[in-house]
């Protein structure tokens, strides 16, 4: 779950941390839709006794991997699919552009498809907490009641920086852009060098081509680079969210755990030029026209049946070596637990508040809670059983590959990868403490995002750092237009305070530069009342909560400019742009020795599992599979009629009345599943997923949407780092219990229509 903007500067400063095969169920034209089937079942349906590939089904275990499509031809995926009796051939599950695979889209952090011709998305609901905070007010607060479009005309803009990413290629540039690499003997050079060459294919790639956007992105610790195309669709609006009560039922209490209720769904509308091409937001602009769609599910979903989740997971640390998980358990997840913690503990308070600042603070920690659980987690689980053991083993295994005839070059390269970590964990408290105060605000990063673009206005475009060249500036934009609706003045002060006394609490020789940050004067000590007289003084004199001020610095400052600036703010930026250029400089160094080094380990590790081995996520279209699969005791199917007995009238446990009437009445219509014998609410698989995969549609055998992933259990966290099949559960939303509580209780008829399904509830 990646929250955009500035959700992201906080959470990241507290964390720092065309055609194709047509396939049943995606669909190609009109009519792309259907209702959904009459038969379900568990393990004890008569499927059993009719479904031949049910005992491999069920005796399928997950070896973990969220694959690159190219990497479902690979000959084990395609034993895997046969066994299991999937109708879909592998080589559509290759083919990024085609069915099904063409109507999975990227949010932006979130993963979302495509549900008909008219540009409808389907995604979940806290993946548009944003865009239901930005139409906020204390009299309409969305985030609560939810929204529900009832004409194209209603549909409320997402946010200015939100934003649709359709997959239109990718191509292989490793060669390109690391040929003669090794020659340049300065590790920063080489990092430079880097960085011009994928500038150089991005800006070829997006010339003429405006909405186009193309980014390099690594893989396998950059052993593999690839230029991926997209359309980058601007106008994006909400169409319809359901009440919290229903879209995060259960809250923080039940997060990450089963058995869950929540209907995590929500909807989105992608708009474009008349011509199709992208467009900024303008009312003239039409509902975008995919080429691929997916179908409701017109067979039910049961126990050990299969589904395929695609979408675009953040980010996982597996291809790594054993020494970098120890270190990361030892000292990097305890430093973030903490400092998640305080941030969780702060927005706690200001939720109590009242007003649009208990919104915020109430949205923003529904995000930090998420992360919180999540550190905490992973830490737990790679703590518990033998996971360590087993990635010491896998780190062994590819040092022993490494080490035979031949294959030198990968022992010296492993070692001196080692090396580098041994030299960056010296300073690994000083550098986290550094930056949790430099970037502990909002406002702060504006004021760096300042400074530093107009250092860089100075340069022509094609030398400009990655992210400050003119093909950014429309996304930076948008996005201080959309700090505008999200920015509260007394969060982003605690957030400051908080950074600013870890570092306080620091030994002096530690943080000589914390007094530069706060204006400290000669011979003035550094201590609490001057951080609380300088947040009070920088908050009641900057401009920067201004939008007209930060978006005419951001498109025409200077660095002359910014230095006549009275704002304190940009004054404090100023002063530190000396320490973060040397750290900067000191990184690039680090990063340039390790592009020599990196992938080999990757590669070793690749050829020491016989090539069956993902990349880590990188934010890029994967697909994974499994089956329905239950942990331990119970069905691995929660149902409506569990609501009522868990519901207590109050938050998080508060679910709408209508819902409740309608489980005791047993309302179900056509969504009831006969062997459950009424409407599924969420369902345990076996697939990997993680971050990012939020919202991803999970598909059947035939690939027809059967729900949406959206979370996962805390045991299964830790599989990030090390995957273990035995433990790892994601959670989905069914796709009926969506249905049927768009068609009983949002009375979404008009959408349920677009998607194909006919509503069957008075």
């Amino acid at each position: 779950m990646k929250p955009r903007v500035l959700t992201t500067l906080l959470i990241a400063a507290t964390l720092s941390c065309g055609g194709g095969a047509k396939v049943t169920g995606a669909g190609t034209g009109p009519g792309g839709g259907a209702s959904p089937g009459d038969d379900a079942g568990d393990s004890k349906a008569p499927i059993a006794s009719t479904d031949p590939a049910l005992a491999a089904r069920r005796a399928f275990q997950n070896p973990g991997g969220m694959w690159m499509p190219r990497q479902m031809t690979l000959p084990v995926h395609a034993r895997n699919l046969t066994a299991m009796g999937v109708a879909i051939d592998a080589a559509a599950l290759a083919d990024p552009l085609g069915a099904p695979l063409g109507a999975v889209v990227s949010l932006g952090g979130c993963t979302g498809s495509f549900v008909s011709p008219d540009g409808l998305i389907i995604t979940n609901h806290h993946c548009v907490q944003t865009a239901l905070q930005v139409n906020a007010t204390p009299d309409h607060n969305y985030v609560e009641t939810g929204y529900l479009a009832r004409t194209r005309a209603d549909e409320l803009p997402a946010g200015p920086a939100q934003r649709v990413y359709v997959t239109l290629g990718a191509r292989d540039v490793t060669g390109e852009v690391m040929k003669g690499i090794a020659d340049i003997t300065d590790p920063g050079k080489r990092t430079k060098a880097i960085e011009q060459r994928e500038k150089a294919l991005v800006a070829a790639c997006e010339k003429g081509r405006p909405g186009i956007r193309c980014e390099v992105e690594s893989f396998y610790r950059a052993a593999e680079l690839q230029l991926i195309e997209t359309l980058e669709i601007k106008d994006v609006r909400l169409v319809h969210a359901p009440r919290r009560s229903i879209g995060n039922y259960g809250g923080e209490i039940d997060n990450w755990a089963w058995p869950r209720h929540t209907g995590d769904y929500a909807f989105l509308r992608a708009y474009v030029a008349k011509d199709g091409a992208s467009a900024e937001p303008s009312p003239g602009n039409v509902p975008y026209q995919p080429k691929h769609w997916l179908k409701v599910a017109s067979t039910p979903l049961a126990e050990s049946g299969f589904v395929l989740v695609a979408g675009y997971p953040g980010s996982t640390e597996r291809v790594t070596t054993y020494s970098e998980v120890q270190f990361d358990v030892d000292f990097t997840f305890p430093q973030r637990i903490e400092q998640i913690q305080e941030a969780y503990d702060a927005l706690d308070v200001l939720q109590r508040k009242g007003g649009m600042t208990a919104i915020k603070a109430g949205m923003f920690k529904q995000f930090v809670q998420n992360a919180l659980e999540n550190q905490q987690g992973t830490l737990e689980g790679l703590k518990r059983g033998d996971a360590l053991a087993r990635k010491q083993a896998l780190d062994e295994k590819v040092r022993a590959w490494a080490s035979q005839s031949g294959r030198e070059e990968y022992a010296r390269a492993i070692d001196a990868l080692e090396a580098t970590f041994v030299d960056e964990r010296r300073t690994a408290k000083q550098d986290n403490v550094f930056n949790r105060a430099v970037g502990g605000s909002g406002m702060l990063q504006v004021a760096h995002l300042l400074v530093r673009m107009a250092e860089e206005r100075q340069k022509k475009d094609a030398d400009r750092k990655a992210g400050f060249q003119e093909r950014d500036l429309p996304d930076l934009i948008a996005q201080q237009k959309q700090v505008a609706a999200q920015f509260d003045a007394e969060i982003d002060r605690v957030f400051l305070k908080l950074g600013l006394m870890r570092a306080l609490a620091q030994p002096e020789a530690e943080r000589p530069w914390l007094a530069t940050l706060l204006g400290a004067k000669k011979g003035e000590a550094v201590t609490e009342a001057l951080v609380d007289r300088r947040i009070a003084e920088w908050y009641e004199a900057t401009t920067l909560t201004d939008e007209k001020v930060r978006l005419e610095l951001l498109t025409r400052g200077t660095t002359r400019k910014l230095k006549a600036s009275k704002d304190p703010i940009i004054k404090a930026a100023l002063a530190m742009r000396p320490l973060l250029k040397a750290l900067e400089e000191r990184n690039e160094r680090r990063a340039g020795d390790r592009l020599l080094l990196a992938p080999k380990y990757a590669v070793a590790m690749r050829e020491a599992l016989d090539g069956a081995l993902a990349p880590d996520a990188n934010s890029t279209l994967r697909v994974t599979y499994g089956t329905v699969k239950r942990r331990g005791e119970g069905r691995p199917f929660t149902v409506v009629s569990e609501i009522p007995a868990k519901d207590k009238g109050e938050e998080p446990f508060d679910a709408p009345q209508a819902l409740l009437d309608a489980a005791k009445a047993k309302r179900w219509g056509r969504y009831a599943d006969p062997a459950l014998g009424e409407v599924p609410v969420d369902f345990l698989s076996d697939v990997d997923t993680t971050g990012g995969n939020s919202g991803s549609p999970t598909l059947d055998g035939k690939g027809e949407l059967v729900g949406l992933l959206f979370d996962g259990t805390i045991e299964s966290v830790s599989s990030d780092v090390v995957f273990d099949p035995v433990i790892t559960r994601s959670i989905h939303t069914d796709i009926r219990y969506v249905l049927w509580t768009m068609d009983l209780i949002d009375g979404a008829d008009h959408l349920l229509t677009e998607m194909g399904v006919t509503p069957s509830l008075p």
